[in-house]
């Protein structure tokens, strides 16, 4: 099984809760969207950025949507107890249920 390992930083200068957590993962994840969409010319709008930049400004977004995720994993382990090695052990195994992953 393939892994890409990317470790993001705990934001220090921040006081995330899990709900204004959840609400900048949605922001962020329509900002990618936005950016798949309108760079792609899925919007109707004539675009003239070259692809690689294009594809560097998905990526910004996507990196947004991912730190916004681990904030929250986070935010989940501090304040709710929550074990996210188990959990993500579990959701492996879900993957792997589903024909999504073979060992």
């Amino acid at each position: 099984m393939e892994h890409k390992v990317i470790a993001l930083p705990k934001l220090n200068n921040l006081a995330p809760t899990m709900e204004s957590t959840a609400l900048k993962l949605m922001e962020e994840a329509g900002e990618l969207a936005q950016a798949i969409g309108k760079f792609r010319g899925l919007s109707g709008e004539v675009t003239q950025i070259e692809e690689k930049e294009v594809m560097r400004m998905i990526t910004r977004e996507l990196l947004d949507v991912a730190q916004t995720a681990v904030s929250m994993m986070y935010v989940l382990e501090e304040y709710y107890n929550v074990d996210i090695g188990l959990m993500l052990e579990e959701h492996i195994q879900k993957l792997m249920d589903k024909g999504y992953l073979s060992k």
